[in-house]
């Protein structure tokens, strides 16, 4: 595999600053990377490391969406100047996806740059191959999980062998088998290319022996550490410790005491879930109770996102039943895919894998309202549920702006408060702790904790090693699919 000469960057008292913000995403940064580094990029939630990528693919956007001050440079010229010579893969695989099937999509960008046919198809079967995706060409893209997702937008930068490939935590939602393959997708395509590389990452361990630099935005968008990985990493271990930095092997939480879980409020029995006529997941039952924890777990593929959307009465079961208690229920009745929309509000609470699918309103603070005002609660009994949730998910700067602005760590809280919001006595959460530095990572399982030690249920689909030991929660792993290997 060969790519065209490896891209220098320069930035020089570069800032940006979002329409409508007081603050800047990132402000007065200055530094230089020589071509073929492989680089880092640490920070905590909301630094503005997306924003950074963003601008150096040249998709931040003009005037209308933000300011800009100082100068972003790649081998000398402006980012958007730069066709073909920079590839990104966005923290959202969703908003990288452009055709239907697996083969025309990782083609596109290559037919965009006039790549011959014969070279074009070769392309696109190596990246694949390197990313560990052995679905069909023909394979419906729609029908991928979250985690094939991440690695079909990561194939169709790699085909076009940019000399600048940006990732934007490109392993967040991959099972562990996935995480390595995709980590050795990107160090083999460096190693054949030279190409230079920067990945934003909030967990270290994953790829810490590949970087040659570590670079850290601070809370304020300006650079914090810059050097070595292992002379940061080790020389500033406590300052990076508490501007929420995932130092390897620093342990966040400690595991919490052990609670009583009480009667049953949601059962499956021989559940078959999927999105069509044909099981993504069969032969599944579980008994969920009041105070209980549970994480699902799994290689990507195997229907935990499908299941959580039918256990919450979003999807209907293919087979078998879910049956909610009537300490769950109430006069609902017992298949919460019966139940109306306000129904569920008070009683079960989703969040869905992709922030973005379940945002609706202009504001942050108008987000978290949606639910409370759609059950009728009086004004002050809204703002206060939303002020205390805008605090606690550390929030309240962002009040007024709109959700689709945030960092994807802060649509993750965002969207998890939503949920909270109606107060529901079952959170299905998938993803919960995607996008978070350490210390919100932190304040959201503790939040989670609370909940569970007051008698709430909480299911989590995810794949963060540490949250089912920092909840205290029972794994129930779904087996792989054969379907999902062909």
């Amino acid at each position: 595999m060969t790519a065209a000469r490896a891209a220098g960057v320069r930035a020089a008292g570069w800032g940006w600053r979002h329409a409508g913000r007081r603050a800047w995403a990132v402000r007065e940064l200055d530094l230089d990377i020589a071509p073929g580094e492989r680089v880092l990029l640490l920070g905590a939630s909301g630094s503005g490391k997306s924003t950074l990528l963003a601008a150096l693919a040249g998709v931040l956007g003009g005037a209308d969406e933000g300011e800009e001050r100082g100068a972003l440079l790649v081998d000398g010229r402006r980012p958007e100047e730069q066709r073909g010579r920079i590839g990104l893969v966005l923290q959202d695989p969703d908003a990288q996806q452009v055709l239907a099937r697996v083969g025309d999509d990782v083609a596109f960008g290559l037919e965009n740059l006039g790549v011959p046919r014969d070279e074009l198809w070769r392309r696109v079967q190596d990246a694949l191959d390197a990313v560990g995706l052995a679905v069909p060409l023909r394979r419906s893209s729609a029908e991928l999980s979250g985690g094939q997702k991440q690695r079909l937008a990561l194939a169709g930068v790699i085909a076009m062998r940019p000399g600048l490939l940006l990732l934007d935590e490109p392993t967040a939602n991959l099972d562990p088998h996935g995480v390595a393959e995709v980590r050795e997708a990107v160090e083999r395509v460096a190693d054949d290319t030279g190409a230079t590389v920067l990945v934003v990452e909030h967990r270290v361990e994953v790829w810490q022996d590949f970087a040659t630099r570590v670079i850290v935005l601070g809370g304020d968008g300006e650079l914090q550490a810059d050097g070595d990985p292992a002379r940061v990493l080790v020389e500033r271990a406590d300052e990076l410790a508490a501007a929420g930095v995932w130092l390897p092997g620093r342990r966040v939480l400690d595991e919490p005491s052990q609670r009583p879980v009480g009667a049953p409020l949601l059962t499956a029995h021989a559940l078959a879930v999927g999105h069509g006529r044909t099981p993504v997941a069969s032969g599944l039952s579980l008994t969920l109770g009041a105070g209980e924890a549970v994480v699902v777990t799994g290689p990507n593929g195997s229907g935990k996102s499908t299941t959580a959307l039918t256990l919450g009465g979003l999807l209907r079961p293919l087979g078998g039943e879910v049956a909610a208690a009537p300490a769950l229920a109430g006069d609902a009745g017992p298949a919460p895919i019966a139940w109306s929309s306000r129904q569920l509000l008070t009683r079960i609470g989703s969040v869905f894998q992709n922030p973005e699918h379940q945002l609706l309103a202009a504001s942050v603070r108008g987000e978290l309202a949606v639910g409370p005002r759609a059950l009728g609660l009086p004004d002050a009994e809204v703002a206060s549920r939303v002020e205390e949730l805008l605090a606690r998910l550390r929030l309240d700067p962002l009040a007024d702006a709109n959700p689709y602005t945030l960092s994807g760590g802060q649509k993750r809280r965002l969207t998890v408060g939503t949920a909270l919001a109606t107060r529901p006595q079952l959170l299905l959460l998938d993803e919960p702790t995607f996008g978070q530095d350490a210390v919100t990572w932190a304040e959201l399982v503790l939040l989670l904790r609370e909940l569970a030690d007051a008698g709430d249920a909480i299911l989590a689909v995810s794949h963060d090693p540490e949250l089912a030991r920092a909840l205290g929660a029972r794994e129930w792993p779904l087996a792989a699919r054969e379907a999902a290997a062909r």
